[in-house]
């Protein structure tokens, strides 16, 4: 009888245990945004890295998977548009291009107020993205903008010259259009007569197929992705340096209702893409310099006396940026100072030291 009683316990906690109900995972849904189109490399690798990692950390608890609706090439915002689209809602999770709000982002340009310094993708995106983090006030122009900052993308190893026209020396720029983004307009200020032409690199393109500009300042993975051999068959190597130029944001309202556990997700995955996009774009650099030869390209390697040159009769840049900054009350010359200590601790080299004497 006692035996029959025992396995009646049993057999009645074993389909207690059946019938308990699992935990149900929970769906979360995220629509992604960019206005560049889904081949440019740090959208690729959003699709081919950041999500994938994403999931596959998830599926580690069960708890939770998200949906992913991605929206990229102008569906729901054009390049410009993504700051604006995140804080509006539009868009949960965005790449945002940061070059194009300076005003709204300006501590953003620290590396473009720095050129001919690093041209190091790794190394730049490393530094910009823990200057971030040791310096709030990076994040609170984001968070003034509703979003919430995750890290730091830099998918360039160095801007380089593009020529219509065949070029051989700095002397070839003087009294021309280069076609440029934001901040890296004012490089051009120290050489005799040149014009900036502001655009977007989806313009850049037509902009010199048309003549509406002789020059453009892009890097070789995106005169490979872009097809600029066919326009500008001619590079001239300066090696200006790599610059941040992306950052991927969160809508500040979405990010508050999301569970502790996707939010760190999210953050570590954040800063795994801004690696693993950098590396990338190192490894790239050479295989798209060949490409672009290739194609009928023809590269020209400026003098080291002629890049001493440039960087001496630029305007000082990161004087200007770090002196805005601290007029508003915000730590410019710290920052300043900061990142070049941490790229010349990675071994770099700068043609001008741009913190020397900062404000």
């Amino acid at each position: 009888m006692k035996t029959l009683t025992k396995h009646c316990v049993a057999a009645g906690l074993l389909l207690g245990a059946v019938a308990a109900p699992v935990a149900a995972t929970e769906t979360i849904k995220a629509v992604v945004i960019d206005g560049y189109p889904a081949r440019a490399l740090w959208v690729k690798e959003f699709t081919n890295f950041f999500i994938p990692e994403v999931d596959k950390r998830l599926a580690e608890s069960g708890q939770y998977e998200m949906d992913w609706q991605e929206s990229y090439g102008g569906t729901i915002v054009k390049p410009k548009g993504v700051l604006e689209g995140i804080k509006l809602g539009l868009g949960d999770i965005g790449i945002v291009t940061t070059i194009f709000h300076n005003s709204k982002l300006p501590s953003q340009a620290l590396s473009a107020v720095t050129p001919f310094v690093a041209a190091d993708s790794r190394a730049v995106a490393k530094a910009v993205d823990e200057i971030a983090k040791e310096f709030p006030a990076m994040q609170a122009e984001f968070d003034a903008q509703d979003q919430v900052y995750l890290a730091t993308g830099v998918v360039l190893d160095t801007y380089q010259i593009f020529s219509r026209d065949a070029v051989s020396s700095l002397a070839d720029l003087e009294g021309a259009k280069v076609a440029g983004a934001g901040m890296n307009l004012r490089y051009l200020e120290g050489i005799d007569g040149a014009a900036g032409v502001r655009g977007g690199l989806t313009d850049f393109y037509n902009m010199l197929q048309t003549g509406l500009v002789d020059y453009a300042m892009l890097w070789p993975e995106a005169a490979k992705t872009f097809k600029i051999a066919e326009v500008a068959p001619y590079m001239l190597k300066v090696d200006i340096g790599a610059v941040n130029s992306k950052t991927i944001t969160v809508n500040k309202r979405y990010w508050s209702k999301l569970p502790d556990e996707v939010k760190t997700v999210l953050q570590d995955v954040a800063v795994a893409y801004r690696d693993h996009v950098a590396s990338i774009a190192m490894d790239r650099a050479q295989e798209s310099r060949d490409a672009y030869v290739e194609a009928g390209g023809t590269i020209v390697e400026v003098s080291a006396a002629d890049r001493e040159a440039w960087a001496n009769a630029m305007p000082n840049v990161a004087h200007e940026w770090a002196t805005t900054l601290n007029d508003a009350g915000q730590p410019g010359s710290e920052m300043l100072t900061a990142y070049m200590d941490k790229l010349k601790a990675a071994g770099f080299v700068p043609v001008v030291d741009w913190a020397a004497g900062a404000p």
